[in-house]
């Protein structure tokens, strides 16, 4: 039996690359960019406006003008004008181009304007007042957005300002997610007292959906010959599967049994952890592309600890994202855990004084599902420690 902290690494040293693709720049939010984005021209691309007001020459009013004739009106939208007369003004509007021979804008605030002539009514101006000078922001080929980014609503807004309409990223890989057991029937029918509706693959598709990930789910009875055909059908079809039941020690786990006769190389079975322990985690090779299996216990909270703990991670580095949690918190109330096995306390967190704090949730082990809903987080206490005091800081593994 390995420890979590062997488990994830083993897990990280089997990242795969997906491949890349090119989609809608509106589609690509949450994906991975796999191309740097550049300026196609300077930003701002010409001296802009910053304030609705008069555009004038700087030098006119320092030789004592305060007076413009208002010449005419520089919109936003509209090709630059010229400046004909030095002593004059023309009325510009914020995010128009600055007229020719203009180089200082005065805000509307600060006139008074009548009969068509503009007068400045404070005694003292900068000169470039109120303009967004020529590439201030970016130069035309600055990279705005490097390549391996995350994108959110704010890239969105640059790839369209730079005419990206389509944009290369990352592929998400091809899931299936099984469940096993004769116990689970589907959402909507109605259980007999000995059977639970199918709830973790629901679970494990959602987790997977914040990460952009469109996974397919499939239920296979607790028979060996079925599992047998149907998982060697999904290594064939899929770049990924994730299991939940079946890889404990009961007389229908079948599962670890299947994989190895199917030449899936098991890299461990047990983790030193609490809830999760029975994990296993193994890879085989199909049409030369490694094809890793994660098969989590069938307890609910396992299948969920599992899989922000292990699988996330793994994603993360194979599609070359930053994927290490620094996040901590501290614990608001002792707590005892006496097995030599990493914990993954659920808590509820709390901001006190800019502090996260972790309030432990009580719960009734692995299978209490409905207690996931009265937490936030998982607090990851060590396995090399059995008391746990107020105070003390941990690392915090965050799913809402």
């Amino acid at each position: 039996m390995i420890s979590s902290q062997e488990a994830l690494q083993i897990i990280l040293n089997n990242t795969q690359d997906f491949g890349i693709e090119e989609i809608p720049f509106l589609e690509a939010t949450g994906r991975v960019l796999k191309e740097d984005i550049k300026a196609d021209r300077d930003f701002p691309p010409f001296n802009s406006v910053r304030m609705d007001g008069i555009a004038i020459s700087f030098k006119a009013f320092a030789e004592g003008n305060r007076v413009f004739r208002i010449e005419g009106i520089q919109a936003a939208g509209s090709a630059q004008l010229t400046l004909k007369n030095m002593s004059n003004c023309l009325e510009v509007m914020t995010g128009a181009v600055l007229p020719h021979d203009a180089d200082t804008v005065i805000r509307y605030e600060d006139l008074h304007i009548s009969d068509g002539k503009a007068t400045i009514t404070i005694d003292v101006i900068t000169e470039g007042q109120n303009v967004h000078e020529q590439g201030r922001d970016r130069k035309t080929n600055d990279v705005l957005i490097k390549k391996n980014c995350e994108l959110s609503p704010a890239e969105i807004g640059v790839l369209a300002t730079v005419g990206k309409d389509a944009v290369t990223v990352a592929k998400q890989p091809k899931i299936m997610i099984v469940s096993t057991g004769d116990e689970l029937v589907e959402v909507t029918k109605n259980p007999l007292k000995h059977q639970i509706r199918r709830s973790n693959v629901y679970t494990l598709v959602s987790l997977l959906e914040q990460l952009g990930i469109q996974a397919e789910t499939e239920h296979i009875a607790d028979e060996k010959p079925q599992l047998m055909k149907k998982i060697a059908q999904f290594l064939k079809s899929y770049d990924v599967l994730l299991f939940s039941g079946a890889v404990s020690k009961g007389k229908f786990d079948f599962l670890p049994e299947v994989l190895n006769e199917l030449g899936v190389k098991k890299l461990f079975h047990k983790v030193k952890q609490r809830p999760g322990k029975p994990f296993f985690f193994g890879v085989t090779e199909q049409m030369r592309k490694k094809i890793p299996v994660f098969a989590f216990p069938g307890n609910p909270v396992s299948t969920f600890v599992g899989c922000v703990k292990y699988f996330y991670p793994w994603y993360k580095k194979s599609v070359d994202l930053v994927f290490e949690n620094f996040d901590k918190a501290i614990l608001a109330k002792d707590f005892r855990f006496n097995p030599e096995l990493t914990y993954f306390l659920q808590v509820k967190l709390e901001n006190k004084k800019g502090l996260i704090v972790a309030v432990p949730v009580a719960g009734n082990g692995s299978g209490d599902l409905a207690n996931l809903s009265n937490a936030d987080a998982f607090l990851e206490l060590p396995d090399d420690q059995a008391d746990f005091k107020t105070g003390e800081a941990f690392p915090l593994i965050r799913y809402r």
